[in-house]
């Protein structure tokens, strides 16, 4: 029967005659249709309510359409007394690729993602701010990524200086050692990249800038300071070493203060990975190498770092190099460990020292004794965030870049 037989029919039906009780005061039961007229009035009653909530609903997205009738029907044909809900669907990779996995199961291995392809950066991914300082070999400047607006710096070599410098090879290095890096107190290598004349290395930006104009303008740091510097000096250290890299170069000129003021050691141009842990080549600055550099010894380890930590502690203290003079003399100091703790050092700080400057590597105290010195017990904030520091770790939020 169709839409306009229905519609004719009901037509001829008189709703006084049919649904109105002439006595109303005798019964209260209203008569309704019966029959094949009923179920085609309720039929269309249906039809125009759902048109009629077309048309008030906005209109929705497709797929949102299909999601609420694929709810709609699950909900209507699960009933809780008879079983559990229909369980959603799995998510299928590819059905060509199922299907090849199917018809061939020794294919399956190629369902194993794939790692993805290093990240290729350019010189246009970012926003070129104010410098931050310069080296021997370039600059450094602030930057944003343009797409998600991280701040870092950008360090700016130039080619042909690092070729007429015979520093390809460190740069390299540096690279490799610091790319591998994650520590709070060591500055981060995210990536690099080069062009036709310039490399630019991608680091960590330290907002507070370089410890060495710091240490400049307040002439000596105190103790509390400085204890907490050396403790966070001797965490990083212990970190290195446990992944037998070993800096070389430790001066206040290398370490950067980010923006809470945690220590960064930078400048990597002179580590080295040695898992054998002895070494022969010269290298660092002057008034920081250690003894078995000058004294004509064929190797040396990474106790030459705990003879730097030594010195920086006295500059930190003293605000001088403890074998500061001209260079043949200070060579000759060096050799000696001929220095002299001033009298307003405190004693715990001095013993911590000459424990450090000891001629024989091998009679230095170890790092692992350094973080529990007196001196650094007193000072730092608790040996539990010492500890802390002690392990792995990981980059910090904020943290800066020298070029050196």
């Amino acid at each position: 029967m169709t839409l306009r037989q229905i519609e004719a029919r009901l037509g001829q039906i008189s709703i006084n005659e049919e649904n109105v009780n002439p006595n109303p005061a005798k019964s209260k039961t209203a008569i309704i249709p019966s029959g094949a007229a009923a179920a085609a009035l309720a039929s269309l009653q249906d039809k125009q309510q759902a048109q009629h909530r077309q048309q008030q609903e906005p209109a929705r997205h497709p797929l949102l359409k299909i999601a609420v009738h694929n709810q709609n029907n699950a909900n209507n044909q699960w009933r809780p007394s008879d079983m559990p809900p229909p369980s959603p669907p799995r998510k299928t990779i590819e059905s060509s690729g199922l299907e090849s996995r199917r018809s061939n199961p020794a294919s399956s291995s190629l369902s194993i993602p794939q790692p993805l392809s290093p990240r290729d950066f350019h010189l246009g991914m970012f926003e070129i701010g104010r410098p931050l300082g310069k080296g021997k070999f370039g600059r450094v400047y602030l930057a944003k990524e343009r797409k998600n607006g991280f701040v870092c710096a950008l360090k700016v070599l130039h080619k042909s200086e690092l070729q007429h410098g015979k520093v390809e090879k460190q740069l390299r290095r540096e690279i490799e050692i610091q790319s591998n890096l994650r520590h709070p107190n060591i500055l981060r290598l995210f990536g690099h990249f080069h062009d036709s004349k310039r490399v630019f290395l991608i680091l960590e930006f330290a907002g507070q800038g370089e410890l060495y104009k710091m240490l400049r303008k307040v002439g000596k740091f105190s103790e509390p300071r400085a204890a907490e510097y050396i403790a966070q000096m001797a965490a990083a250290l212990m970190y290195l070493h446990k992944k037998h890299v070993i800096h070389r170069d430790i001066k206040p000129e290398n370490i950067l203060v980010g923006i809470h003021g945690e220590i960064k050691i930078s400048d990597f141009g002179w580590s080295v990975h040695a898992p054998n842990s002895r070494r022969t080549t010269m290298c660092g600055t002057l008034d920081y190498l250690p003894p078995e550099m000058l004294n004509g010894s064929n190797f040396h380890n990474e106790k030459v770092d705990l003879w730097s930590l030594g010195v920086l502690t006295y500059e930190f203290l003293v605000g001088a190099a403890p074998f500061e003079d001209n260079p043949v003399e200070t060579q000759r100091r060096i050799v000696k460990a001929d220095m002299k703790v001033p009298d307003f050092v405190s004693p715990e700080a001095a013993d911590l020292i000459r424990k450090l400057l000891v001629i024989k590597p091998d009679q230095r105290i170890p790092l692992e004794e350094v973080v529990k010195h007196p001196w650094i017990l007193k000072h730092c904030t608790g040996r539990s965030n010492i500890t802390r520091r002690t392990g792995s770790g990981s980059s910090s939020s904020s943290s800066g870049s020298s070029s050196k």
